[in-house]
């Protein structure tokens, strides 16, 4: 299922061996190299406190072999495997799901069978995953949100690298954001991506701050990273499906996501909101697992979040590999849909009588 939606995210940063048979490797071993390059092999069992349905996937053999598709075929494959997830999780979640296009730009509007009239001016902004060369996420991150917070969900189709490097997706969603912002005040509004559309949220949170915009309610950046100048731990031991697959060596000096990043330093506190001033942004939800290629860079902007006095939850599911919950299969994949939906839910509709009041930010768990 998770095709090659996350190839484009992040240079390649180190070698994994992985069979589809026999295991080579029946010891651990480590050396550590006079600069602290670390070369190891470790013997990881499945561990039994995830679903069985989760260690079977684990469990999958996938080919440690490099393939090196088009952009057009990467498309092609993921827009397939969307319209086949998309079906599975409307199965779980009935919505309906409609084309639009917001201040130029093209949406998906994911809406539930019944929206209250307490919801009726709310709104759930969603920037897709997809390492932002493919659309991997406009649907099987919409129809669950949709659903679970009985909420509209406007998911913003926004123009894709390499054609359009940064920052024409950022510039995309603040259009839309802005023209929802005609009918919809700022504290009913939720703004949240995955992968790719995690990167995007917080990019997002920091333009507007810089632009004198008012910030939304909350955001949720699930399995994300705020530094492309430096990838994370993470990023050299998992590849897109965790232990398994392929994962090239580390190349030094090598750029991260130069499609997305193309000439804009990668410093540059917009597209790398590290380097921000993150004071006074919304409450944020973050979300990853152990096994994720971003787990470092997820928890890394979380600290910063946090540093800045940002009220943040940090959730960390334990083995599954780079946005498990797009897999419907998974129970994982359900709780993990309801922790975003509960959280969404509280700063929309838990806050609603305090609606035009100042909310404390502690930055506090």
């Amino acid at each position: 299922m998770k095709i090659l939606c996350a190839l484009a995210l992040l240079a390649a940063v180190s070698t994994q061996a992985a069979t589809a048979s026999e295991p080579v490797q029946r010891k651990d071993s480590s050396v550590i190299g006079a600069d602290g390059t670390a070369y190891v092999t470790r013997v990881v069992p499945i561990p039994r406190t995830i679903s069985p349905q989760a260690q079977a996937s684990l469990a999958r053999p996938i080919p440690d072999a490099e393939t090196t598709p088009s952009i057009a075929e990467q498309r092609r494959e993921v827009d397939a495997w969307q319209a086949g997830a998309a079906k599975a999780f409307e199965k779980l979640y009935p919505v309906k799901v409609e084309q639009g296009v917001i201040a130029g730009v093209p949406v998906r509007i994911v809406t539930p069978p019944h929206v209250p009239a307490s919801h009726r001016d709310d709104v759930l902004l969603n920037v897709h995953g997809g390492g932002f060369v493919v659309d991997s996420g406009s649907l099987t991150e919409s129809i669950p949100m949709a659903s679970l917070t009985q909420t509209r969900v406007v998911s913003v189709l926004y123009p894709l690298a390499p054609e359009h490097p940064f920052p024409a997706a950022l510039d995309a969603a603040i259009a839309v954001y802005r023209a929802l912002l005609k009918t919809c005040p700022p504290d009913h509004i939720v703004i949240y991506g995955t992968s790719a559309g995690a990167i995007l949220t917080g990019e997002i949170a920091v333009a507007l701050k810089q632009r004198h915009l008012p910030e939304p309610a909350a955001l949720g950046i699930f399995s994300g990273l705020g530094d492309f100048s430096r990838p994370g731990d993470s990023a050299s031991l998992f590849a897109l499906n965790g232990l398994s697959g392929y994962l090239a060596p580390p190349v030094p000096g090598a750029r991260m996501s130069p499609e997305y990043v193309g000439r804009t330093d990668p410093r540059d506190p917009v597209l790398s909101p590290v380097f921000a001033d993150l004071r006074g942004l919304p409450p944020t939800l973050f979300i990853t697992s152990t096994r994720d290629m971003l787990l470092s860079g997820t928890t890394i902007l979380d600290r910063a979040f946090l540093h800045a006095g940002v009220d943040t939850r940090l959730i960390v599911f334990e083995a599954l590999p780079h946005t498990f919950w797009n897999d419907p299969d998974l129970p994982e994949s359900t709780e993990a849909h309801h922790a975003m939906a509960d959280f969404f839910s509280a700063h929309l509709y838990g806050a609603a009588s305090q609606r035009g009041s100042a909310v404390p930010r502690s930055g506090q768990r």
